[in-house]
């Protein structure tokens, strides 16, 4: 899952990184990986300053003082396919045509089809695994098929619409065009959320947003939010602004789990508030939950939340049970979401720093905790442990989501059945592997429900990680065991020599890593990865020990921490 905004301000000598990185914390939520903004300046020059790590630790102001123009692209992400290395950090560039830079939210599944298309028709180099640099290239490629010194909206909805015929499962993007503007397109299923706002620009005119999540537009003075609607393209430039339902239609079938857990509770995607859905959430929770107590003869004492996602359903679940509300596990605000930690072990690892559960709350009480969903149950088992720690009698959990016992494929990272706590358990078995006395599950229709009562023009809704239906069709179990193999734990983050996944025989361009060892890939020019830097060796540190050149990853000037 990952973030992504694209800003155009109406008068050019207003810099927009500043702003840009502001909105880009709104969305660190959703991706705490990596992150990246590339502006555009004065006769099209791109700048960029991307890298490994949180979106504070990644710009400071001399960092963002390099970034130079007024329109650009942001991007923060967590990895789903590939690898942590930062040169998947978004957003990405190429030079022909054009110039082009580009941002991606989803996750596509017929990449192996693509890069063949790439190596044997299109001759287009892929540098790294991201499945975002191949849809850029797509993207590059059917624009480089209009043969024209200067292209138009016209020749872009063409090329658009083209790659939404080609590339098959979620998308939301934000590309920008050297020296020409910033353009978003959502795939026809409308999988992964993206919308745009406008405010008035003191010099006369409208600045433009486009952002994952309403919230940036709230916080950035931003108004008339609306929705990228499935399959349309728009392109915003300094004089128009042109929107065109690019692809066939398709059944619009937005993620359920953004409202789930993902978004922040104070935005409003596709026309739902997060927050009300996740009210109505735990008003059905509630019903579900008196009637398995009843059966099972148990009573609670009181209602306790895992902060921060589930406190609205645990309040509303509360109030309708006619329960205590208590706030009985103090959140650690430092430490990262556990459920976007890239490897297992540190997801464990840092629950207990992450969470703290206070005795007074739990001492010899039937106690009640809501949480979102149980995913690995990495998380809910260490969280039952700590109540149990400090002196429940009895810990029931109660989910808002379903059991999740399927992979999901358009970008979230579950993609082991294998890691699945509910896979092939029923909801006794979960509980004990758990450890909790009871498990409650909100149900399917009951989730349905509670979302798209906020918008009954919403036909279905992606359940996949529930029901193991893809709404995009092409997945079976050939292409689940190779994803599974793709990312699990242990290999994300590793590119191996001679075992590239779906970059097999592409060139290795990116770094490999063998036994922990990093080695230049056989397309290293001179020892730099990805390419020659244009400004000579300065080089500067970045997260995690790695080292930015000049130029490194998409031949743009890396201003990362650079003095």
């Amino acid at each position: 899952m990952c973030g992504i905004l694209g800003l155009l301000s109406h008068d050019p000598s207003i810099d927009v990184a500043a702003e840009i990185c502001e909105g880009l914390s709104l969305l660190q939520h959703r991706g705490q990986d990596a992150c990246g903004i590339v502006t555009c300046g004065p006769k099209g020059r791109f700048y960029q300053c991307k890298a490994n790590g949180m979106v504070r630790d990644v710009f400071d102001t001399n960092s963002l003082s390099k970034l130079i123009g007024g329109m650009g692209v942001g991007h923060v992400r967590y990895p789903t396919a590939g690898s942590s290395h930062h040169a998947e950090a978004q957003p990405f560039y190429v030079n022909s045509p054009y110039g082009i830079v580009f941002a991606h939210n989803g996750n596509l599944i017929n990449t192996n089809e693509l890069l063949h298309f790439m190596d044997a028709t299109a001759h287009r180099h892929i540098n790294t695994n991201s499945d975002s640099e191949l849809l850029l290239n797509i993207f590059a490629d059917n624009l480089q098929k209009t043969g024209k010194f200067r292209i138009n909206e016209e020749d872009i909805f063409t090329a658009i619409g083209r790659l939404t015929e080609q590339a098959k499962g979620a998308y939301a993007c934000v590309a920008m065009l050297a020296g020409f503007g910033i353009i978003a397109f959502r795939d026809p299923n409308g999988i992964r959320p993206l919308g745009m706002a406008k405010r008035k620009s003191p010099t006369g005119g409208y600045d433009y947003l486009f952002s994952s999540e309403s919230v940036v537009a709230d916080a950035s003075g931003f108004t008339n939010w609306e929705d990228v609607n499935p399959g349309e393209a728009v392109i915003i430039t300094r004089s128009s602004v042109s929107r065109r339902q690019v692809a066939k239609p398709a059944t619009f079938s937005p993620d359920i789990f953004e409202y789930v857990y993902f978004a922040r509770p104070d935005s409003v995607l596709d026309g739902i508030s997060v927050y009300r859905s996740r009210m109505a959430m735990g008003d059905a929770l509630a019903d579900e939950v008196k009637r398995v107590l009843a059966e099972k003869n148990l009573s609670v004492d009181v209602v306790i939340p895992v902060p921060d996602t589930s406190r609205v359903a645990a309040l509303n679940l509360a109030q309708k049970l006619n329960l205590p509300y208590r706030e009985g596990f103090i959140k650690n605000r430092y430490v990262g979401r556990t459920f976007i930690m890239p490897g297992q072990q540190m997801r464990k690892k840092n629950v207990r720093r992450k969470l703290n559960a206070m005795a007074l709350e739990f001492a010899g009480k039937n106690v009640l905790i809501v949480d979102d969903s149980i995913v690995r149950g990495t998380t809910s088992k260490e969280i039952i442990q700590m109540a149990k720690d400090v002196g429940a009698k009895k810990v029931i959990v109660a989910s808002c989501a379903p059991p999740i016992r399927y992979s999901n494929v358009y970008g979230i990272d579950m993609p082991s059945r294998a890691e699945l706590v509910a896979y092939n358990r029923d909801e006794d078995q979960i509980a004990q592997t758990i450890g909790a006395d009871l498990v409650i599950f909100q149900t399917l229709p009951d989730l349905v429900s509670s979302v798209r009562q906020f918008n009954p023009s919403i036909p279905q809704f992606d359940c996949s990680v529930f029901t193991g239906e893809y709404v995009t069709g092409g997945v079976d179990e050939e292409y689940l065991r190779g994803l599974e193999q793709l990312r699990a734990d242990n290999v994300k983050g590793k590119m191996v020599v001679g075992g590239l996944g779906p970059l097999e025989g592409k060139g290795g361009g990116g770094i490999n890593e063998v036994d922990g060892e990093k080695r230049n890939g056989a397309n290293a020019v001179n020892g730099h990865e990805g390419g020659l830097p244009a400004n000579g060796d300065l080089e500067s540190p970045a997260s995690n020990g790695v080292s930015h050149r000049v130029d490194d990853t998409i031949g743009l000037h890396n201003g990362y921490n650079l003095s």
